[in-house]
Parts: structure tokens; C-alpha cells; sequence
């Protein structure tokens, strides 16, 4: 029985090996094609798919929607935050530990750098409210609406605890035929890119 446990045990630890490396591989990857992409293809690429969200349903009906201040290498999503926040309750993450902890993002307020280089709002204030919608940015996501993140873990941890619609969000070269996962990794209800819309 011993020797049972000890071998399922033992399985287990090396599918996780492999999927470890098969997710840094991707991350690296990824990282590589981002740096190809031009300024203009970023914000057509953003302009697509911003545009196929706006007309959705979940998009419509949504009060609240958690966005995300992109960085250099992200989807840009500067202009929809700023176009929507006078019409919607638009609320960003900010890092604090290892967990997401969110504040409503408002036109012409202050923004400070955050934990990791990630600008946030500069507010004492968390929103505590009701989320209808969550844009969530990704590594990479595939046909089964997996999403494969920067390896830290905090959206995931923050969907355990929330029901809200998720739509995973990247450029067209983020969207591959398969993405490895484990039970800790949180699927999206929609993947959207320019070219691509899985629902």
C-alpha cells in the first residue's frame, strides 16, 4: 500500500514537472514574439477586440467591470478604460502580498506605480462592491478557454472567491492549440483576440 501511494505520489509530482516546463517554455515564447510586435499592430489588435467586447450582451448589461492598466508588453487598454469609466463602474487590481486587491478607476485621478512596476490608482480606498465583468490578460489561451498567466497565481486565486463573467484577453499570437494546465488554473468563460472569438 505504502509502495502504492508512494508511486501515484511520485506521478503526480512529474506531471507537474512537465507542465511547469511546458508553461515556461510558452512564457518564453511568448515573451520573444512580443518583443516583434509594433506599437500601431498593439493598439489595432486592442481596437478589435475592445470592439467585438463592447457588443456583447455581458458587455451591455455589466454596472462594474474589472479591467486592467496595461503594461508595455500588454493588450493596450488605456483608451477603453478611460472611455468607459465616466459610464460604467470601472474598477483596476493592484498587488498587495500575493493577493488582487481592487480599486475603482476614475477619469482625471491620480495613478501611482504599484508592486511589480504596475501602475494603479492612487486611492486608500478599496472597492468592495459587486463585479459583473473581469477582462483578464494572459500569457497565452487556447480553444478549451484555458489561460496560462505570468506564474503568480493571482487571478486564479482571486476567481476562487468570485462568479464573475471572465473574458481572457491577447494579441493574436497568445492564442495557441493548446494551453497545459492544472485544477489550480482557472478557465475563462470567452477568449477573445483579433482574429479569434471562443465562447
Amino acid at each position: 500500500m505504502k509502495k502504492m501511494i508512494s508511486n501515484i505520489l511520485s506521478a503526480f509530482s512529474n506531471q507537474s514537472e512537465v507542465i511547469s516546463a511546458e508553461k515556461s517554455k510558452i512564457r518564453k515564447q511568448i515573451r520573444e514574439l512580443k518583443k516583434l510586435i509594433s506599437e500601431a499592430q498593439k493598439q489595432k489588435e486592442a481596437n478589435a477586440i475592445f470592439g467585438k467586447i463592447e457588443t456583447l450582451p455581458e458587455f451591455k448589461a455589466a454596472k462594474s467591470i474589472l479591467l486592467y492598466w496595461s503594461t508595455s508588453d500588454e493588450l493596450p487598454t488605456h483608451e477603453i478604460v478611460e472611455k468607459w469609466s465616466g459610464i460604467k463602474q470601472v474598477i483596476l487590481p493592484t498587488v498587495v502580498g500575493k493577493d488582487l486587491v481592487l480599486k475603482s478607476y476614475y477619469s482625471g485621478g491620480t495613478m501611482k506605480q504599484g508592486a511589480l512596476g504596475i501602475w494603479e490608482p492612487d486611492s486608500g480606498e478599496n472597492y468592495t462592491g459587486n463585479i459583473d465583468l473581469v477582462i483578464v490578460p494572459g500569457v497565452a489561451f487556447d480553444r478549451k478557454k484555458k489561460r496560462l498567466g505570468r506564474g503568480k497565481g493571482f487571478y486564479d486565486r482571486f476567481f476562487k472567491n468570485n462568479n464573475s463573467i471572465k473574458i481572457g484577453v491577447g494579441f493574436d499570437f497568445q492564442f495557441l492549440a493548446e494551453v497545459s494546465s492544472t485544477k489550480l488554473d482557472i478557465r475563462m468563460d470567452k477568449v477573445i483576440t483579433a482574429s479569434n472569438t471562443i465562447e
